[in-house]
């Protein structure tokens, strides 16, 4: 029996009626006054006997006395007074079985008469209790308990069955699923099921069967229509229908469609959740003729259990549409394709058992095209499984990719990220990893921020763990006054594959960070060659895992010893007062230089250009652009350009004994091959030329 109401502050000055009352405690009946809105249940002393209890035992609330009323005899006594309140009925009667202390089993007997205020509101029930176990020996009644108690136990089997698979379902199909199950509806008899969900004043068709039972324009129905599912939905009550003339005469439109199926009753129940109908189901019987009190309320339990996985599996549907959609719309759209190289990424969402709103995250991944044939790489994790969290991304992802794509270092990057996030106003950090390969050369510059390091897979197969020295998660940086994020060179040779992901891929219950990085560094190991077959495999063996973390994934394989030559130029943007970029780009010429097969001539090439780069910075107020590429022709030549955005031409002048300065464009001339001014636009570019050596073979390198 369940409490329904809450606790009100003072009880009627009346209650409770008629407390140990002698007539009936001589007739070992025992009476009860229940009242609704303080959820108090109060018995006499005779009605403690009935129910085995002692008034130690019992606290006054319906819910104790479930002790002794067994679930299922409570479901059904709830389900008498529940559609006796609510039709508006003075009384109901009805029997049911307790246990006593000892175990043994005996009926039980009720009245009770339902007092309402004058809006007609149920206030109070007050009535009887006595033991009927006697009075239901008489064999007549008993064979027809104990017939009626099997179908009820086989029913009430069913509904318990039914209930506890529906516990599962996290989709629409799948409560269908259950209930079309051999273990499902056809076990309470039921020839032929429909089912339909409310959508904008419509009922739409989500499940009929036997095969071959649909009937010709009811996939989709208005509510207003004369069919059952739309009555019940109309009324919120369910309709049972005992018989075929009352099926003719209630629904003359439906039934000439179904009379092959041969129905002789049907039981049509609303689905409601939250006090609102989601939608309503039909069960429809050619073996049988009304339905018994008792199968009625097991009926309408069966309809309130279906409801609420009903419910919970269209939300769960519509959290997935959202954050599926949600999560697609941050992640970029294509991925550019990279001369040079291979590329491969994907992204898994979480499964977190079934919760809502946790297969969405901040996992992400891109890769930003750069000037001078350069890729930038990023992985990044937002803190939290939530559409915030995505939305976080979403935006950070932007700005980090505006912030690469202006030119600035990989540092630079990083931090100005930090700063943004901290900006946002929003409590959440996020760890990252952007990495910015030179694919001619080979160089990658990386920075971290709070995330894992990188992998590098050799193009024997190997696989290494690459430490990166790293700073703090995006979004933390201005709380603990730093914004310093080292750069770590890696060098990527041909075939080797630079390998970025989120935690989500390695992290495994129970074990250390550490162990599940070892475990990946073994499966890309053991992986295949392809980048794209390789990323595949890695994320079926996280969908097999599982996990309530998403993970995001990039691969990127630098292709084989014709790269440098394909691409043969480089470019660096070199801002003004950035220390880092003028370090980057001298890093970028001297690993060109190599990559290029212009070894021994490495140093005259780097102080030229450190000179050119350096005169731009300091005789100029803005940046410097620094190009490098491979000139063909009768003999092959390194050019190296420095632009600005500075008319004034350089002049060669001598430097004084003490002096400092002045002496770089006699340094150009004394080690260059070749070198000159050309106008470009507003402003100029000064170059210079080193003939390189051929191979061995008479080929160029």
């Amino acid at each position: 029996m369940a409490d329904r109401g809450a606790r009100a502050p003072s009880l009627p000055d009346d209650w409770p009626a008629h407390p140990d009352h002698p007539i009936l405690a001589l007739n070992h009946m025992g009476t009860f006054d229940w009242d609704l809105d303080a959820g108090l249940f109060h018995m006499d002393a005779q009605a403690h006997e009935v129910f085995d209890l002692t008034p130690e035992e019992y606290d006054g609330r319906p819910e104790t006395l479930a002790a002794r009323v067994p679930p299922a005899e409570s479901s059904r006594l709830d389900a008498v007074v529940s559609r006796a309140i609510k039709d508006g009925s003075e009384n109901y009667g009805t029997y049911f079985r307790i246990r006593r202390r000892d175990g043994t089993a005996r009926w039980t007997h009720t009245q009770g008469y339902i007092r309402r205020d004058e809006t007609g509101r149920p206030r109070r029930v007050v009535g009887i209790v006595r033991d009927a176990t006697q009075e239901l020996e008489d064999s007549e009644v008993r064979n027809l308990r104990d017939a009626q108690g099997q179908a009820l136990r086989r029913q009430t089997g069913v509904v318990q069955a039914v209930t506890a698979a529906l516990a599962h379902a996290s989709s629409v199909q799948e409560v269908i699923d259950v209930l079309k199950d051999t273990h499902g509806i056809p076990n309470l008899g039921a020839t032929s099921l429909v089912m339909g969900l409310v959508e904008a004043g419509r009922i739409r068709l989500v499940a009929e069967g036997p095969a071959g039972s649909f009937v010709p324009g009811t996939r989709i129905t208005r509510i207003e229509e004369p069919y059952p599912m739309g009555e019940v939905v109309r009324t919120l009550s369910p309709r049972f229908i005992e018989s075929p003339e009352e099926f003719a005469d209630g629904y003359p439109i439906l039934w000439p469609h179904i009379t092959d199926l041969h129905i002789t009753s049907a039981a049509y129940l609303p689905l409601i959740a939250q006090a609102r109908p989601i939608g309503a189901m039909g069960l429809l019987y050619n073996d049988r003729l009304g339905f018994s009190s008792e199968e009625r309320a097991v009926l309408v339990a069966l309809g309130s259990s279906i409801a609420q996985s009903l419910q919970r599996a269209m939300l769960f549907e519509q959290e997935k549409d959202l954050a599926q959609g949600l999560q697609q719309a941050m992640l970029p759209r294509t991925i550019p394709s990279v001369r040079g190289a291979d590329v491969a990424v994907r992204y898994r969402s979480a499964s977190a058992g079934g919760s809502l709103g946790r297969d969405i995250g901040g996992d992400w991944y891109d890769l930003i095209p750069l000037p001078g044939g350069r890729v930038g790489a990023v992985i990044g994790d937002v803190q939290g499984h939530d559409t915030h969290a995505a939305a976080v991304m979403g935006q950070l992802r932007i700005v980090l990719r505006a912030y690469a794509a202006e030119g600035h270092a990989p540092a630079t990057v990083m931090a100005r990220a930090s700063v943004f996030l901290d900006e946002l106003d929003t409590d959440r950090f996020a760890t990252c990893l952007y990495a910015e390969a030179d694919l001619a050369t080979g160089v990658v510059q990386v920075v971290r921020a709070g995330h894992i390091d990188p992998l590098v897979r050799a193009a024997d197969g190997g696989c290494r763990r690459v430490p990166v020295e790293g700073g703090l998660p995006l979004g933390l940086s201005a709380e603990f006054q730093s914004l310093e994020y080292p750069v770590s060179t890696v060098e990527l040779d041909p075939g080797e594959t630079l390998l970025l992901c989120t935690d989500g891929l390695v992290e495994q219950p129970g074990k250390d960070l550490g162990d599940g990085i070892q475990v990946l560094i073994e499966q890309v190991t053991e992986g295949p060659e392809d980048v794209r077959a390789l990323a595949d495999v890695l994320i079926e063996i996280a969908e097999v895992r599982g996990g309530d973390d998403d993970v995001a994934l990039l691969l990127l394989r630098r292709r084989g010893s014709d790269t440098a030559q394909a691409v043969g130029r480089l470019q660096q943007h070199v801002a003004s007062g950035d220390p880092e970029a003028l370090a980057l780009a001298r890093h970028m010429v001297r690993a060109a230089v190599r990559a290029w097969g212009a070894g021994d001539r490495a140093d005259e090439i780097e102080l030229v250009a450190d000179e050119l780069i350096t005169n731009a910075l300091m005789h100029t107020e803005g940046s410097a652009i620094v190009t490098l590429r491979v000139l063909s022709g009768s003999d092959r030549r390194l050019r190296v350009e420095v632009e600005d955005s500075s008319s004034a031409l350089p002049r060669r002048r001598e430097a004084g004994e003490d002096g400092v300065s002045g002496r770089g464009l006699l340094l150009v001339d004394e080690i260059a091959d070749v070198w000159g001014v050309e106008a470009r636009g507003g402003g100029k570019a000064v170059w210079c030329e080193f003939r390189m050596p051929e191979k061995d073979d008479g080929s160029a390198p």
